[in-house]
């Protein structure tokens, strides 16, 4: 079994030597992306056999006589282990529910963090919302074992968006009840049709001196807004946020003391917006959703630094979630909050090429709400 694995850890390194020079012609030669990219496809069945390799030696381990096992058990397991870390093609092994069971070092680089953090948390959450539907029905394709599926998608963390081409392979351990699917990440085959918002350069957006003059700037633009007028206008509240610190901002008013009906005062969103999505949003009934739903009930703030539920927004007239529309990376919402309580709700929404909202976002837009709580006029 050794001279198994010591072959095995031979061809891994070759494996990635040639990644490597693949992923160089790519960087060079973006033009000739096609047959980079069938070349990489070939590579990424054949790690796939590795994996496989690996996993059978595994389970050969772990099911033989109890002396080999307390012989040579544990450094064979441990070497297996060095060997999935190490890899160079990207690779996540999920639980028979989607969750991350473990993820090699490139895959955790894929995603935009450690391999412990990542580790436990749904793989679905880190995938751009337009994709996940798919990615869900085929993950529940390979685990009914209807055979291996290959499928373009997009993943969306810390501001980055990245197209891949994933593919899903069902594995059985005889250490595991259950049924679990191995993932590798490849570039896609192809260009997708709708790439989406371009992403951000994530080296200026995660400068904290940057963000720290951007929230000053905002809250001080937004104070001489509040100031400068006799009444007040929401719609150039939810302008101005919606033009420095949000992609949609959304915002809704209690006119009236409870057991009024909250309404949808003002919505703002890009320019490049699909022709309807404003409209939708705008119909979407307040307490129906879970944002701003929720703050409306509770006065509490709400910050999803990833999305997780694409429909806490409501659905448009065809029942599609908005997040997912709009193409959501995460959201915040916050009560307008008066000298008699909570007057509304402030709701701001990022789109997956933005880095996500912090806790520092959250408690700038909490005293920005609660000014323009204070600056709202009397209740009739």
């Amino acid at each position: 079994m050794s001279e198994n694995l010591a072959g095995l850890q031979r061809e891994i390194t070759a494996l990635g030597e040639r990644v490597r020079a693949l992923r160089s012609t790519h960087t060079m030669y973006p033009g000739d992306a096609r047959s980079t990219a069938e070349a990489s496809l070939a590579e990424l069945e054949y790690a796939e056999r590795l994996l496989k390799d690996a996993g059978a030696e595994l389970a050969g381990a772990l099911s033989g006589r109890p002396e080999q096992r307390r012989e040579g058990g544990s450094d064979e397991r441990a070497l297996l282990r060095a060997v999935f870390s190490e890899l160079t093609v990207p690779v996540i092994l999920l639980d028979h529910e989607g969750y991350i069971r473990r993820i090699n070092n490139a895959g955790a680089d894929q995603l935009g963090g450690a391999p412990g953090y990542l580790a436990g948390k749904p793989f679905a959450h880190f995938v751009d919302l337009r994709n996940r539907a798919a990615l869900r029905s085929w993950l529940a394709s390979v685990l009914r074992g209807d055979g291996p599926a290959s499928l373009d998608s997009r993943t969306a963390q810390r501001g980055w968006v990245d197209d891949v081409h994933l593919t899903l392979t069902r594995l059985e351990l005889p250490t595991e009840p259950h049924p679990l699917v191995l993932v590798a990440l490849s570039p896609p085959m192809h260009g997708s049709e709708d790439e989406g918002p371009a992403p951000l350069e994530p080296e200026v957006e995660d400068q904290v001196v940057v963000l720290a003059a951007r929230r000053l700037d905002v809250l001080t633009r937004m104070t001489r807004l509040l100031l400068r007028r006799s009444g007040l206008a929401l719609d150039e509240v939810a302008d101005l946020l919606a033009d420095s610190y949000a992609d949609w901002v959304v915002l809704d008013v209690l006119d009236r003391p409870e057991p009024a009906r909250a309404r949808r005062a003002a919505v703002a969103g890009p320019a490049d917006a699909p022709d309807g999505l404003r409209a939708s949003v705008e119909r979407a009934v307040p307490e129906e959703t879970d944002v701003p739903g929720r703050v409306l009930a509770e006065g509490e703030s709400l910050l999803h630094p990833l999305i997780e539920d694409e429909g806490v927004l409501g659905h448009d007239g065809a029942d599609a979630p908005l997040l997912g529309l709009i193409g959501a990376g995460s959201l915040l919402s916050v009560p307008l909050r008066g000298s008699r309580g909570v007057r509304g709700t402030l709701t701001l929404i990022r789109r997956s090429n933005r880095s996500s909202f912090r806790l520092a976002d959250l408690g700038l837009i909490e005293e920005i709400g609660e000014h323009i709580g204070l600056a709202m006029p009397p209740r009739p």
